[in-house]
């Protein structure tokens, strides 16, 4: 039986799906929701039934590769039980989920007899009083035994997500990549990049890739690694002797943006084709009016025929999406 393939416009293959499952998040970060903002009624949020088929026709379009996102997708109730019907989805090869950590501990079971062996951790620092600041919530040790029941439970890779940020958190640089030198984690380091307007972006808080690599220098060579076809945009390396890894996404020093095999399903329920546009198609108003599947197969193919051959944020353009809503 052939593989299915869905490609854009510039032949890229799209075969990733990132999903947000709700807008909202236990954490107040500086760079996503640093204050309250409005939020989405269950109403508003697509339901796990609607989740469900829209994904399977995407599969069956040629999805291979579904991350369960938010705001912070384990706040959302009956979230395992929905992760339970995605397993089932014929086709459908590799199931990740990135989380803030929060409820890491309690849900690792769960998430593991549920089919996710992949997750990504978001943090920003190694400092409980620095991760009150930067994420308004005084719960550090919570992440932390989070991430320590995820590896002894098994789930490979677990990728720590550090937004870097000069003035912020870039005096803890080095440290980050000696974590993953004494772990079997991936570190990725993720440049500060300019969405929404609630966010603190600016130009004197970003630090490019290249910077970064040239800081870690301290603790050895960083040699690349080979990657694989379902592996995402960080380009990663090793360093001797390191029991783990240390990746780089790098949107605005390094556009990546020739490799993009992304479509996102936001959690207002439209179709977005590129993180840093805001472009969308409205999805969930499709559905709601009794789209047969065909027709929601024909919106996603709309969707990927419109995805732009790259962002522009570099030349002026802004995001005003909000990441708590597309997912991040």
């Amino acid at each position: 039986m052939p593989v299915k393939k869905l490609t854009d416009l510039f032949d890229r293959t799209i075969s990733y799906l990132r999903v947000s499952l709700t807008d909202q998040c236990n954490l107040r970060c500086i760079y996503c929701t640093p204050a309250p903002l409005s939020k989405l009624n269950q109403a508003e949020l697509l339901t796990y039934e609607e989740l469900l088929r829209v994904i399977g026709i995407c599969v069956d379009l040629g999805i291979k590769k579904v991350r369960l996102t938010g705001g912070e997708p384990l706040v959302r109730k009956d979230v395992g039980s929905f992760i339970q019907g995605l397993s089932l989805i014929s086709g459908l090869e590799d199931i990740r989920l990135t989380t803030n950590g929060v409820y890491l501990a309690e849900y690792c079971d769960l998430l593991y007899e549920a089919g996710v062996r992949k997750l990504n951790i978001s943090l920003d620092t190694l400092k409980p009083e620095r991760f009150a600041h930067i994420t308004g919530t005084a719960c550090f040790d919570k992440v932390w035994n989070g991430i320590e029941r995820a590896c002894a439970k098994g789930f490979s890779p677990v990728k720590i997500n550090m937004v870097a940020m000069r003035g912020v958190n870039d005096d803890e640089l080095v440290d980050f990549a000696r974590l993953a030198m004494e772990r079997a984690v991936q570190v990725r380091y993720i440049e500060f990049m300019p969405i929404g307007n609630a966010a603190v972006w600016g130009k004197e808080k970003y630090i490019p890739s290249s910077e970064i690599m040239a800081r870690l220098q301290v603790l050895g060579t960083l040699e690349p690694v080979d990657q694989q076809r379902m592996d995402g945009p960080a380009k990663v390396y090793k360093i001797a002797g390191g029991k783990g890894s240390i990746g780089f996404i790098s949107p605005l020093s390094h556009k990546f943006c020739e490799k993009c095999n992304r479509l996102r399903l936001t959690s207002a329920g439209r179709l977005r084709s590129c993180l840093l546009s805001d472009k969308e198609k409205d999805l969930k108003t499709l559905l709601r009016q009794g789209a047969s599947d065909e027709e929601i197969a024909e919106l996603v193919l709309q969707t990927i025929a419109a995805k732009p051959e790259g962002h522009k944020v570099t030349e002026g353009d802004s995001c005003h999406g909000r990441m708590s809503r597309i997912g991040g």
